[in-house]
């Protein structure tokens, strides 16, 4: 995920240009307040089986990010991983965090929401720290979870989400500053780690469960990132782990790199993946200017726009939203009607960037609209989602939000159906 200074008070999110809207969708009625729809899977889905993937990240916990666990860097200088790990008594903090930010209970509370799939991220240097300040030892944790998650059921991405010389820039590749990705040998450093990954969680012990491998997490697309080389290196990557992998299902999964999912249609017949190499991308709105401008009317307009771009990549390669959130940068009135910004000056209006737990109903109803017509788009358009993140600032936490009612309960249970038809 990516976060700015400036930006982190509004949100944190992936810099995205918002797909074009579909007509207009209506937010108007709905049923009885509180009241609950059940949707069938078969309502919600196409074909896509069993294997539909309705996942959360956990987030911020193998790889740090400072406004995701402020109270890890409590203390310190530290701006991202490679200045923490570089901090006094950094390893006993990351053994603390690592142990007590994600446990076995977590998996059983997300299990009881109807989630199947956590989409895990973690760095390069759990497994290659070389001339590195990184502490290695998060593999371990890794391993745990993998665990956690085969005997509770439920299915593992895991996402290497730092690559060598950072593939963004961004503190959620580890280092943030100068992109050195496709410098050097750090893209056959990528590789290497790939291979690793594949080695130990590729095989038959754990292909109940790890369905999934994302070979790098929002590369950039501009400055010292070739496209061209992106893409020549993800075919090669690709190749390489199916040629290691025990498990011949493994999925291999790209994130699009901000050139939107039809860029890599062609990947497939490339390589013959037989539906094997997947393409992820990170739908947010509250990133961009043009989003922030928006009501939440249009928010869930422009959620269930993304439906037809979604349901064309879907038709060409295994299509994933691996990153979304339910945070939008509105107000509402008291009279329920929405306006864009972070403040405003109507006797009784509220923005949702007031503390969670003061959310007046209003508020917790728009944000719940906004959630289930995104769901309602992810599940008839895609392969499978998850949000950022299970636990987060605000309303950044799937946990709060089951709790606070503007997350559905189970996920596939529906307040207001029918919002993008």
């Amino acid at each position: 995920m990516r976060v700015s200074a400036f930006l982190l008070s509004l949100c944190a999110g992936a810099l995205l240009t918002p797909p074009a809207s579909s007509s207009p969708v209506s937010v108007a009625t709905s049923p009885v307040a509180g009241s609950t729809v059940e949707v069938e899977d078969s309502l919600l889905r196409r074909d896509d089986g069993p294997d539909f993937l309705r996942g959360v990240n956990i987030g911020g916990w193998l790889i740090l990010e400072k406004w995701m666990v402020p109270d890890v860097f409590d203390g310190t200088n530290a701006i991202d991983q490679w200045t923490f790990d570089s901090t006094s008594g950094a390893a006993a903090a990351l053994q603390q965090h690592w142990s007590t930010w994600f446990t076995e209970a977590d998996v059983q509370s997300l299990k009881a929401t109807g989630i199947n799939a956590l989409r895990i991220p973690i760095g390069f240097w759990a497994y290659d720290n070389a001339n590195t300040p990184y502490l290695k030892g998060a593999d371990i944790f890794l391993e745990q979870a993998v665990g956690w998650a085969q005997a509770a059921g439920m299915k593992v991405w895991i996402d290497c989400h730092g690559s060598p010389g950072s593939q963004n820039g961004y503190d959620n590749s580890g280092h943030q500053g100068d992109v050195e990705w496709q410098q050097g040998n750090n893209l056959n450093r990528s590789i290497e780690v790939l291979l690793t990954l594949a080695w130990k969680y590729g095989t038959a012990q754990y292909a109940d469960t790890v369905v999934g491998l994302e070979m790098v997490n929002e590369p950039i697309s501009w400055g010292n990132n070739n496209n061209t080389v992106t893409k020549q290196w993800a075919m090669q990557a690709y190749e390489d782990i199916k040629a290691i992998a025990a498990n011949k299902n493994l999925m291999i999964i790209m994130h699009d790199a901000f050139l939107g999912a039809d860029y890599w249609a062609d990947v497939p017949a490339i390589v013959g993946s037989n539906g094997l190499f997947g393409v992820d991308s990170h739908l947010y709105q509250c990133f961009v200017d043009s989003d922030n401008q928006l009501t939440q009317a249009q928010h869930i307009q422009e959620a269930c726009g993304w439906g037809p771009g979604l349901i064309k990549a879907k038709a060409a390669l295994p299509t994933f939203v691996g990153e979304w959130s339910p945070v939008t940068n509105i107000c509402v009135n008291p009279d329920g009607s929405t306006t864009a910004g972070t403040s405003c000056s109507v006797s009784g209006c509220q923005c949702q960037s007031a503390d969670m737990s003061t959310w007046n109903p209003q508020m917790v109803e728009q944000v719940r609209r906004y959630v289930e017509a995104q769901l309602d788009t992810f599940e008839s358009s895609t392969n499978g989602y998850f949000m950022w993140s299970f636990n987060g600032p605000g309303n950044w936490g799937f946990q709060s939000g089951i709790q606070r009612g503007v997350i559905p309960n189970p996920v596939t249970s529906r307040q207001y159906p029918g919002q993008c038809a």
